[in-house]
């Protein structure tokens, strides 16, 4: 009797090995993209030219290992360390598919050169407003996704606005994360 009940415990222990290390499903925009900046590497110091500080011009951005099927990418730009919660930097959506860089200082444009359309950030203006933290280290996450569409969202849409219209829609994302403390 007892050798008959070793097949079904290992056949049992063998399949619930398997499932457990199988995911039930992909996380949408589950893709290895990547996001850098020739201005500073991820988890350094944000140099003052992009900050309130400084110049407050946008750094450079590039992205790379992008989903095949990208219609469009959408840009964010936060604080999370922000006293009142997290603080809206940068919206920019619709950026083309064929763009997968972008240059220091883009316009404030509802519709800058390089394509795509500009949001409202929480400054209450249109592109890029930079680091400007009211005191300590304070932690900014650019964040690309690659999407499956083009949001056609106007210009002036809130980080919130595009978050929604985006739901379903993410092949891949990344995300560069750079720290100012004001002097």
């Amino acid at each position: 009797m007892k050798k008959n009940i070793y097949l079904p415990v290992t056949l049992i222990l063998f399949f619930t090995i398997v499932l457990i290390n199988q995911p039930l499903a992909k996380a949408e925009g589950d893709s290895a993209m990547h996001l850098k900046s020739s201005a500073f590497n991820n988890g350094e110091m944000i140099p003052g030219k992009y900050t309130c500080d400084g110049t407050n011009v946008s750094p450079s951005l590039e992205w790379a290992s992008v989903p095949a099927d990208t219609q469009s990418f959408a840009l964010v730009c936060d604080d999370p360390d922000a006293p009142m919660g997290t603080w809206v930097h940068w919206v920019y959506y619709d950026i083309p598919a064929g763009v997968k860089h972008l240059p220091e200082n883009v316009a404030p444009s509802e519709h800058p050169p390089s394509g795509g359309t500009h949001g409202v950030n929480d400054f209450r203006k249109t592109g890029y407003g930079g680091p400007c933290p009211p005191g300590g280290t304070h932690r900014y996450y650019f964040k690309i996704y690659a999407l499956d569409v083009m949001l056609n969202l106007p210009s002036g849409a809130t980080k919130k606005e595009i978050l929604t219209a985006m739901r379903g829609h993410i092949l891949g994302q990344a995300k560069l994360m750079g720290k100012y403390k004001r002097q």
